[in-house]
């Protein structure tokens, strides 16, 4: 059985989807910001989104950040591979 999309689902569709720890995470950086102007560590953002977070939505934000760190970890063996000429 195939779904015809209708007009919303096609404008929308394009639209990023933003997670309950995205938009945490967005606003715990915000927080920050504003009340840490010297400085502080990403740990820190991350930390404090995942503590906001609904104890439903943590296994979904792990997945995200397990997901998140493998594809950091795939670009740097590819700039890696390209600064080292191809050699792998």
């Amino acid at each position: 059985m195939t779904h015809d999309l209708d007009a919303f689902d096609r404008i929308t569709s394009a639209i990023p989807r933003v997670s309950a720890f995205t938009a945490l995470w967005n606003e715990a950086e915000e927080l920050l910001l504003a009340t840490r102007p010297e400085g502080f560590n990403v740990e820190e953002i991350g930390r404090l989104a995942f503590e906001r977070l609904p104890e439903s939505e943590r296994e979904g934000a792990l997945d995200e950040l397990f997901y998140t760190f493998w594809t950091a970890v795939i670009a740097d063996r590819e700039t890696r591979t390209t600064q080292d000429g191809g050699a792998a």
